[in-house]
């Protein structure tokens, strides 16, 4: 699915006062593309995230899917949080088959196609896992695989690593660009971190300060898989943070 935002502008507003979150934004997303919003706190992010998934419209301008003004939330385009946001009353199999069972399929579909996803996370062996007994990173896959069980063309990420270790966000990146490499599904990864969208990203877009405006796109060509210490990561990322200071 290819994603497109139009000249758009988002002004929140208060009985006392207006905030802008995105001034003019012209955002191109093409299909099966991975790409990774950057910018500081407040700079419209998770807005244009929202603006994707039909959680909220713009003030000014147009937000696009395939062609087709983006008119509320629909099941070909899935927002990720930082919070896992799974059922602590169902079990690791029961999150994952949760979608599919909204939609009234068959219980043994729903079961065949959620031990697959499991297995394609790595969680097979914790399907009959509570939430409570899941570590964060854990909790994250599960999340992605629920996302992926109702095939989405569009996953819609808002840092979802944010809040893990080094070590288990490590093993994350290399489980997320597995599963893109595997699904081909257009994604837009939000991350306050620059090597993070480096090892992660097809294109980088660095966002300014509030009010969000585009400042600079970067064309990340390394060969996958990555990792944050790879000795070509490291000198791109600091070109682009270094292009940030100076912004």
């Amino acid at each position: 699915m290819n994603l497109e935002l139009k000249q758009v502008s988002k002004t929140f507003r208060r009985p006392r006062r207006s905030v802008t979150a995105l001034d003019r934004i012209d955002l191109a997303i093409a299909e099966q593309e991975f790409l990774c919003l950057i910018g500081p706190s407040g700079c419209g992010k998770s807005t244009i995230l929202n603006l994707l998934a039909g959680l909220d419209f713009p003030s000014e301008g147009a937000v696009l899917a395939d062609g087709v003004p983006v008119s509320g939330p629909d099941p070909s385009r899935v927002l990720i949080f930082q919070d896992a946001g799974l059922f602590p009353w169902l079990n690791v199999q029961a999150n994952t088959e949760f979608g599919l069972r909204m939609k009234g399929l068959p219980s043994a579909e729903c079961a065949r196609t959620a031990e697959s996803l499991l297995e394609m996370v790595h969680l097979e062996k914790f399907s009959r896992s509570w939430v409570h007994e899941l570590s964060g990173g854990m909790k994250q896959r599960v999340a992605l695989a629920r996302a992926l069980a109702v095939d989405p063309e569009v996953l819609l990420l808002d840092e979802p690593f944010g809040a893990l270790d080094a070590i288990t966000r490590d093993r994350l990146h290399g489980d997320l660009q597995e599963l893109w490499l595997r699904t081909h599904k257009t994604m837009v990864f939000v991350t306050h971190n620059v090597r993070e969208a480096v090892v992660l990203g097809d294109r980088v877009v660095v966002m300014s300060p509030h009010p969000g405006r585009i400042l600079a796109e970067y064309r990340i060509d390394l060969p996958r898989p990555r990792r944050m210490e790879d000795p070509c990561v490291i000198p791109l990322a600091g070109k682009i943070l270094a292009g940030m200071q100076v912004s």
